[in-house]
C-alpha cells in the first residue's frame, strides 16, 4: 500500500532563498509548457520532450532531470482535462524523485536547487518515522501559507496478514454521530461541529472586511490570505479528527478479532436530503470521503478486512425481526418497529444491520454455476 508521509524541512536563509527560487522557476517552466501542450494540443509525454525539453533547459535553467519533472507533471495536468489549459500557481508543489533528491542519514535530506544541491535538516513524528523504512524515492516539495516548507514522501508500506474472520462489526455514518458502532460506541461529531461553526463565523467576518474594502476602492489582498488561512485550519482539524475516531474504529476491530462492515457512499450527497441552512452546511461540511478512506487504509494495515454494503434502509429495518418501513424512524435519533416494537437509538440499529450484511456478504455460499446434466 502506498502512503504519503509528510516530514517538515528545517532550511536556513540561504537555503530557503534557493527552494524559493527553485519552486517559482519550477512552475514558470510548467506554465510555459502548459501552453505549448495547449496550443498544439498534445498531451504525450515522449511528444512534448521533442518540441520543449531544449527550449525548458536554455530558457528557465532547469537541470535535465528537472525539466523531464516538468514536463511529466504538465502532461499529468492536462491529461485531466484537455479542454482548459492547465494553470500552475507561483508557489504550487513540485515533484522530486531519487535523482533530485536523497536521503542522508536520520535528519537530513539533499535536495537539487537552483543553486546546486542544498543539504537541508529536516524532523518528523513518530508514526512517520515508522513508516519511513519504506521510502519509495519519489516526494513533492510544500510551501504552505505560513512559510514552512513540507515534504510530501511515498511510502510503500506492506498490508498485514488479514485476520481470518466472517465476523464483522457494523459501522454507520452519521451527521450528529460522526460514526457509530454496532458495540453502541458513538463518536460524536460534536466537537467537529462547533469548530465548523467557529471558521464558518470568521470566513463571515473576512467577507464582510473584503466587501468593504472592495467599495473603498482598496484590494483585500491581507484578508483573502486570512480566509485562507482560516480553510487550511479546519481541513487540519477536521482531517485530525477522522484520524482518531477511524483509528479507534479499526483499533476495535482488531481487538475482538473483527472485520469492519461500513456502508457504500457513493452518491450519499445526492440521496441525503437536509432540511434548512444548518443542516445543509453541517453535510457540506463533513468529510465523508476522508473518514472512510483512513477507515480503510489503517485497516488494511492492521490487517483487519473491511467490507462495503448497501446503505439502504439500513436505519428502517428493525434488526431484531427484520421489518422495513419508513414510519420505523420516528426521528433523527429514534427508532422503533411498527411491527415488534424494539426501540434504540436510529445510528445503533443502522450499525447492527451494516454489521448482518457484512457478515451475510461473506457467508452467502458463491454461485457454482449450472449444474451439468
Amino acid at each position: 500500500m502506498k502512503l504519503t508521509v509528510q516530514i517538515q524541512l528545517l532550511p536556513d536563509a540561504k537555503q530557503a532563498k534557493a527552494l524559493h527560487a527553485t519552486v517559482e522557476r519550477f512552475n514558470e517552466a510548467c506554465n510555459w509548457i502548459a501552453a505549448e501542450c495547449f496550443a498544439r494540443k498534445e498531451a504525450n509525454q515522449f511528444n512534448v520532450r521533442k518540441f520543449a525539453y531544449k527550449e525548458v533547459r536554455e530558457r528557465f535553467g532547469l537541470s535535465s532531470q528537472m525539466a523531464q519533472l516538468a514536463i511529466k507533471a504538465v502532461c499529468d495536468a492536462y491529461k485531466r482535462d484537455k479542454s482548459i489549459k492547465p494553470k500552475f500557481r507561483t508557489h504550487a508543489a513540485i515533484i522530486y524523485d531519487q535523482r533530485t533528491m536523497s536521503f542522508k542519514g536520520p535528519d537530513r535530506v539533499s535536495l537539487l536547487t537552483l543553486a546546486g544541491r542544498e543539504l537541508i535538516p529536516y524532523v518528523m513524528g513518530k508514526y512517520q518515522a515508522e513508516q519511513f523504512t519504506h521510502v519509495k524515492g519519489q516526494a513533492d516539495l510544500v510551501l504552505r501559507h505560513d512559510g514552512k516548507w513540507f515534504l510530501l514522501v511515498t511510502v510503500d508500506v506492506p498490508d498485514a496478514a488479514p485476520i481470518p474472520t466472517t465476523n464483522f462489526m457494523g459501522v454507520d455514518f452519521g451527521v450528529v454521530n460522526l460514526a457509530t458502532t454496532e458495540d453502541g460506541d458513538k463518536l460524536s461529531g460534536e466537537k467537529i461541529d462547533a469548530t465548523r461553526r467557529h471558521y464558518g463565523q470568521r470566513r463571515k467576518v473576512l467577507g464582510r472586511a473584503a466587501g468593504a474594502k472592495r467599495r473603498a476602492g482598496r484590494r483585500p489582498k491581507n484578508i483573502r490570505r486570512a480566509t485562507k488561512r482560516t480553510k487550511a485550519k479546519e481541513a487540519r482539524f477536521r482531517k485530525h479528527e477522522n484520524h482518531c475516531i477511524a483509528k479507534q474504529i479499526v483499533a476495535t476491530a482488531k481487538g475482538t478479532g473483527r472485520g469492519i462492515g461500513l456502508e457504500d457512499l457513493e452518491g450519499i450527497r445526492d440521496r441525503v436530503s437536509a432540511r434548512g441552512g444548518e443542516q445543509r452546511n453541517r453535510l457540506s461540511g463533513w468529510a465523508f470521503f476522508q473518514l472512510r478512506t483512513f477507515v480503510e487504509y489503517k485497516a488494511a494495515l492492521a490487517g483487519v478486512p473491511v467490507v462495503a454494503v448497501d446503505p439502504r434502509n439500513t436505519s428502517r429495518t428493525c434488526p431484531e425481526c427484520g421489518h422495513c418501513e419508513k414510519a420505523n424512524r420516528k426521528s433523527q435519533s429514534e427508532f422503533e418497529c411498527r411491527a415488534c416494537g424494539h426501540r434504540s437509538h436510529a445510528d445503533l440499529v443502522g450499525a447492527r444491520i451494516i454489521g448482518s450484511r457484512a457478515r451475510a456478504s461473506v457467508t452467502a455460499p458463491k454461485h457454482a454455476g449450472p449444474v451439468p446434466a
